[in-house]
């Protein structure tokens, strides 16, 4: 899931610039945890969130390796990390992904006024926020009354620095091609995200209902449209009675960069749950022309993007943007300036500092 890719990569770019200790949970496979330690020490339970047992073995952890700084991912340990910064002295940052009080307010969660009062006690004790586009920090300098000094935004980012080669590109496409017997003259449009996550399956259900059929109603425009996701609904019985309308449902994927480099268009109809649209990023880092509409595109500069996203609210606009999605564009280099990895845990580590 794309906020699991953003803790991953963070700190494995952070901890280049920084002497990290990790404390994650027993189900993290330390194989993939490289430049820190990693401790497995909390529980896969949702009760860990309430553990305060986890007290008294963090300060034991911090006290021995001198730690100067705590960082927590989302506000749920706000509690550990409010004591923990009194305590042991450390200074507490909140790396924030979502604002989650409205993130839940979206998805229709009667407890999410509970959340944003806890929310917005998390990020006031805090000594740094960090948050994941200018839009939330804005947001919560404004409505939770803190601190602008004290807030920054630390956006979501790719692996990559420069686009893909054509060759690349080519090779990836053919790939998909012949996987899925998609004639060479065809458009491959791309959607994907976790679908059993409520507004990805929204966004899935305004392509089968809104966009597709708009895009079937134009007859020069060949085209096949891939959706790659785990936990598709059982009521969906895997799209089968959408593959005569060009719809190809490729289930969860091994290597979903293949799918990003061998599109033509990236489509990201999802119009709520908040945060960053980690797909779209890495759809544009991989060159990929793509159309959204104005909520799946917080957090993404236009000044970065040139004319590689299109933004259409509107379904009829949003499928007359994907007939003029002009796939020789290429993304500006100010995009991996922004949302390269390692440029992002350079400024994060400057903050800090």
């Amino acid at each position: 899931m794309g906020g699991q890719k953003g803790i991953a990569f963070f700190y494995n770019f952070f901890s280049k610039k920084a002497n990290l200790t990790i404390i994650a949970t027993k189900d993290n496979d330390a194989v993939y945890a490289k430049g820190y330690t990693l401790l497995n020490i909390l529980s896969t339970s949702k009760l860990r969130y309430i553990n305060l047992f986890y007290f008294f073995r963090i300060r034991r952890i911090i006290k021995q390796k001198q730690i100067t700084h705590l960082i927590i991912e989302h506000p749920y340990y706000g509690w550990l990390g409010i004591l923990l910064k009194w305590f042991c002295k450390v200074k507490l940052i909140v790396h924030s992904h979502n604002i989650e009080a409205l993130r839940f307010k979206s998805i229709n969660k009667w407890w999410w006024s509970i959340l944003w009062n806890y929310e917005k006690f998390t990020y006031k004790n805090a000594n740094i926020n960090f948050f994941i586009t200018d839009e939330d920090k804005a947001f919560a300098i404004k409505k939770f009354n803190l601190k602008p000094a004290n807030c920054h935004t630390i956006t979501y980012g790719i692996e990559i620095n420069e686009i893909p080669l054509p060759k690349q590109r080519q090779e990836a496409k053919e790939t998909l091609q012949k996987l899925y017997q998609i004639n060479v003259a065809d458009k491959i449009l791309l959607f994907n995200g976790t679908l059993d996550y409520k507004p990805n399956l929204d966004a899935l259900d305004a392509i089968l209902q809104n966009i597709n059929p708009l895009l079937l109603s134009q007859e020069f425009f060949a085209y096949k449209i891939i959706i790659c996701g785990k936990a598709l609904p059982a009521h969906y019985n895997n799209l089968k009675d959408y593959i005569s309308k060009n719809i190809i449902y490729a289930g969860f994927v091994d290597d979903i960069n293949i799918y990003f480099k061998g599109a033509d268009i990236f489509i990201n109809p999802v119009i709520d749950g908040g945060g960053i649209k980690t797909k779209l990023v890495e759809a544009l880092g991989n060159n990929l022309s793509s159309v959204s509409t104005q909520s799946g595109a917080t957090g993404i500069p236009n000044a970065v993007t040139g004319n590689k996203m299109c933004i259409a609210d509107e379904w009829p606009n949003f499928a007359n943007a994907i007939l003029q999605a002009n796939t020789k564009e290429t993304i500006p280099a100010a995009f991996f300036d922004y949302f390269y990895w390692d440029n992002i845990a350079a400024k994060a580590k400057l903050i800090i500092n």
